[in-house]
């Protein structure tokens, strides 16, 4: 982009039946550059109207269009193409991302090919879905058939907004599932830009929808809606509650990844330089706006001064700034909302625990809401700053004793998204991820995510898988099929 189209305001509207559309009420809500607070774009603010116009069109297209009639190597062709474009204009939607969501160009760069990536890997799975033959006592053919779930709604959140809306498009389409997506209000952007590939690579009208708005607007109808028939959502736990409810009045399929509070442990014998990195990358990259964020670092004690010490040493390095500064490792956080609710736990955090290093806004932004890299030590795990999710650049460092203590202060949270083990000592690696109650567990390292591999949490970081086969199967159906094979009159009467 030119220097002057960075500064032009886009316009959005909503994507429906194959075209783009006013919302119903022809209200706009505006979207922001968290780095210096001014309007980049004006977008459609669609509400139930909108919804219920979108779930038709998906309704339509699954029960009588031509979609049905698409082979499953079609639809993987749909999606490289999608990834084509993706790769095509990756230099665009990376800046696009960078400056709606507040994240270093470089991290979104990153972001941009990982959903291109996921694309193609769905592609590559969707002629790969397979169903069972099973042996039955009797003289005829037992077997399943896997087939499409029907309308999905997708309610994606603002922190990955391009690649979690790829998370959730590409097995659904491959499924062959039809769709209505609701982006998150705050980061639309993206989403929006690609809308505009979905004819050219082949999306018949009504397959992929999209409905911006609120979610107690667009996306409570879009959850409320009887021609929906799965929804899946990743964001809060507290909306997660909210959906489960609404969704059970039709007792919709629902998959849920939600928030976290993840234990990142560290034992004596770990590789030190490794072990410092990992722990201030796993809360700190993407401003902490993470929910496999690892901002319960556990230390243990005969490292501990030490650790926290070097850690301390090495936030102050961590370069704040614009995010298309490409020297910038940590941008503003996404918005005014959560820019005051992460300063809100910051002076809570100073009530509970000690502040060793960070701990409020940088003095050298006049605008934008960024926040220093903040670690709190010597904090107890019954701290509200160690038990709820901030979803900032906040670590609260905790000591422990010895394994047992680890592994209890680990599974002392209401969440079990994601955990992560540092040691040299591969016996002790394992029983720790025996033990600990999440449903992703790394072994010195922090943050990997590959889309072969599956995606979800134990408790209340939601149920579900996303990614991998696992995140395909969410959107198929098994339907049993017998054959009777004896001609003989089955004789009951």
């Amino acid at each position: 982009m030119s220097s002057t189209a960075k500064q032009s305001v886009r316009s959005y509207q909503n994507y429906i039946n194959g075209k783009f559309v006013s919302s119903a009420t022809g209200e706009t809500f505006a979207v922001y550059d968290p780095s210096t607070e001014e309007v980049i774009a004006q977008v459609a603010a669609g509400g139930a109207a909108d919804v219920d116009s979108a779930v038709k069109a998906a309704r339509a297209a699954f029960d009588t269009g031509d979609w049905g009639k698409t082979s499953a190597q079609d639809r993987g062709r749909i999606l490289f193409k999608l990834a084509e474009k993706i790769r095509a204009n990756a230099a665009m939607l990376s800046e696009l991302e960078c400056r709606n969501t507040g994240k270093p160009l470089v991290e979104a760069e990153y972001d941009i090919a990982d959903a291109a990536t996921c694309f193609e890997y769905y592609g590559g799975l969707a002629n790969k879905v397979m169903g069972q033959t099973m042996p039955v006592p009797a003289n005829g053919l037992s077997f399943t058939l896997k087939e499409p779930m029907g309308v999905a709604g997708q309610i994606i959140p603002w922190n990955y907004p391009l690649v979690m809306a790829a998370w959730k498009l590409g097995p659904a389409i491959a499924a062959g599932c039809t769709i209505v997506l609701k982006p998150a209000e705050q980061t639309p952007c993206t989403m929006m830009e690609a809308a505009r590939w979905f004819e050219e690579a082949g999306l018949p009208p009504g397959v992929v929808n999209i409905v911006n708005g609120m979610g107690e607007t667009a996306g409570a109808a879009l959850v409320a809606h009887p021609g929906v028939d799965k929804i899946a959502f990743t964001g809060s736990a507290a909306v997660g509650k909210i959906i489960v409810k609404s969704a059970a009045d039709t007792l919709k399929r629902v998959t849920l990844e939600l928030g976290g509070k993840s234990p990142n442990i560290f034992f004596a014998e770990a590789d030190w330089e490794a072990a410092v990195d990992g722990a201030l990358f796993g809360v700190f990259i993407n401003q902490g706006e993470v929910c496999s964020a690892g901002s319960r670092i556990l230390v243990e004690k005969k490292i501990y001064s030490k650790f926290v010490e070097a850690m301390t040493e090495k936030a102050k390095k961590i370069k704040l700034g614009p995010p298309m500064d490409r020297e910038t490792k940590m941008g503003p956080l996404v918005s005014r909302e959560q820019y005051d609710r992460v300063t809100s736990y910051l002076e809570l955090g100073k009530k509970e625990a000690r502040v060793a290093s960070g701990g409020g806004r940088p003095k050298e932004f006049a605008k934008g809401y960024y926040v220093q890299p903040t670690i709190f030590c010597d904090v107890n795990n019954n701290a509200r700053i160690a038990r709820e999710e901030i979803f900032g650049p906040v670590a609260t460092v905790i000591p422990f004793e010895n394994e047992a203590e680890a592994i209890r202060i680990a599974n002392d949270t209401p969440y079990g998204l994601a955990a992560a083990v540092w040691t040299r000592d591969i016996f002790k690696a394992f029983r720790v991820v025996k033990a600990v109650r999440a449903g992703i567990v790394w072994i010195n390292h922090m943050q990997p995510t590959y889309v072969e591999a599956p995606w979800g949490g134990y408790k209340q970081s939601g149920f579900g898988r996303e990614l991998g086969p696992w995140g395909l199967e969410e959107y198929l159906e098994t339907k049993q099929v017998f054959v009777n094979l004896d001609e003989t009159p089955i004789g009951w009467y």
